[in-house]
């Protein structure tokens, strides 16, 4: 029989003193993950307890650095006031994912600091394992170029981790270059060009993997590229020829997957109100789980008109940030899904809050995430701990390193289509796997968690009221 002091020592955490705790670093590492360029977030602590977080794919470490000086020494136990403290430097999309990666470590850091998963944290689970839905991942362009052998290459994809349910992109962009001589598309001539030279989604394969390559889209776009205008701007307008074929496209995915499987579509393409009606209207009859992004997130009052025209559920929000904003979308009643991302809508106890808000005008919650498994165990005990919560994204399942990233985790973190979320302190993981990181650098980041005193004494008056 144990002593009372061998027992008392199996429950007291001796490796921290929560009260005491204080910040000392932040640092970065860009990685390949997801098909993305992701950046991980790594807070140290004068008592040995470390931190991992991320800012939002395809953002800048800038958006994290930045808040530095105005971290160092504070108790990263004080998540809320800490996250009040730099809320106003958050903008929305990627400009949204310093606050929240920082965020996220910060309830890292207080989880591994009192010895208790985050979800507890939050007020507990609502389910026991969080659902996931699969996308393409990196699926080769040579699989992309109809709905049959897109459906395939996704089902193969589902069945490695055994989800039931998925998400495909197809934009009327992608139909008029997968047939350029067809007039599918009407429109200004110089975005046509563009759209016929290479669509937004547009991959190329990766010659040693046979894989779709990881490209860097945020440094190729230039002022006047079509895929820089907002929806009702470019006046692109599909033909009835261009909704044939889209149409087509769609049908043969769902003949391939068969009506059990629940769908969603994303990336439709830069269409106007006007048009996004005459496309969702004919996809009602392959009853689809979404359409996502139709439009842009901050029309709320055109998702309200488009939803009282079809019957299709609409998805919307991986660009919003903050409760607030998500309330606006949410209030008109133009959304049946708002879809946050954990790297820019606020970190975990904003999105706890988003899907609480949503739960009030009966809207559920889904969430974005094409990024690492540090941002992937923060959205799974969100997903726990919100009653309105549907389901997760993964957009990895062709990244047979993803899950290796980080330490301690069980072994597939994804299996029979839900991610398990650990019973570990914080958010779940020991660590940072710094040699798999090493191989999977983004180009022109070497060196990873390089240092950042360059930030240390950032400064301004930050009050925001006189």
């Amino acid at each position: 029989m144990e002593s009372m002091n061998e027992c008392l020592q199996g429950r007291i955490n001796t490796c921290s003193a929560p009260g005491g705790l204080k910040i000392t670093d932040i640092r970065f590492a860009h990685v390949k993950a997801s098909s993305m360029h992701c950046i991980l977030v790594k807070i140290d602590t004068d008592q040995g307890l470390v931190g991992m977080g991320e800012v939002r794919d395809g953002a800048s470490a800038t958006y994290a650095a930045m808040l530095k000086s105005r971290l160092i020494g504070e108790n990263p136990c004080d998540v809320d006031r800490l996250f009040r403290k730099i809320k106003q430097f958050g903008g929305p999309s990627r400009q949204g994912g310093g606050v929240s990666g920082i965020e996220m470590a910060l309830w890292d850091l207080a989880g591994k600091a009192y010895g208790v998963p985050v979800y507890r944290m939050l007020g507990g689970r609502f389910r026991e394992q969080v659902r996931v839905y699969c996308d393409l991942g990196r699926t080769p362009p040579s699989q992309r170029v109809n709905g049959t052998l897109k459906a395939r290459a996704i089902r193969e994809r589902m069945d490695r981790f055994g989800m039931k349910m998925c998400k495909v992109i197809v934009g009327m962009e992608e139909i008029q270059y997968l047939y350029p001589d067809e007039e599918l598309l009407s429109g200004p001539q110089d975005y046509i060009d563009q759209i016929l030279a290479g669509h937004e989604n547009l991959l190329k394969e990766d010659p040693v993997t046979g894989l779709a390559d990881i490209d860097d889209k945020p440094f190729k776009r230039r002022m006047e590229d079509y895929g820089m205008v907002q929806h009702p701007y470019t006046f692109i307008r599909p033909t009835e020829r261009g909704l044939d074929r889209y149409e087509e496209h769609v049908a043969q995915i769902r003949e391939e997957l068969g009506y059990r499987v629940p769908i969603a579509i994303d990336h439709l393409g830069h269409l106007g109100l006007d048009d996004a009606k005459r496309l969702l209207r004919r996809l009602e009859k392959y009853n689809l789980m979404w359409c996502e992004d139709v439009l842009p997130c901050t029309m709320a009052q055109e998702y309200r008109a488009l939803r009282d025209y079809t019957s299709t559920p609409l998805a919307c929000g991986e660009d919003l940030t903050y409760v607030e904003n998500y309330e606006a979308l949410c209030a008109p009643g133009g959304v049946a899904v708002i879809h946050p991302d954990i790297c820019s809508a606020g970190g975990i106890l904003e999105c706890k809050q988003i899907g609480n808000m949503a739960q009030k005008y009966h809207t559920a919650m889904a969430m974005h995430m094409c990024e690492t498994p540090v941002a992937a165990l923060a959205t799974g005990h969100v997903g726990l701990a919100t009653e309105n919560f549907i389901a997760m994204e993964f957009n990895a399942p062709d990244d047979d390193y993803w899950q290796d990233l980080v330490t301690g985790l069980p072994e597939p973190l994804i299996r029979d289509g839900y991610l398990h979320v650990p019973e570990a302190p914080g958010l779940g993981a020991e660590g940072f796997n710094d040699e798999v990181i090493r191989q999977h650098t983004w180009p022109g980041y070497p060196e990873i968690w390089a240092p950042t005193g360059q930030w240390d004494r950032e400064y301004s008056s930050d009050r925001l009221w006189s």
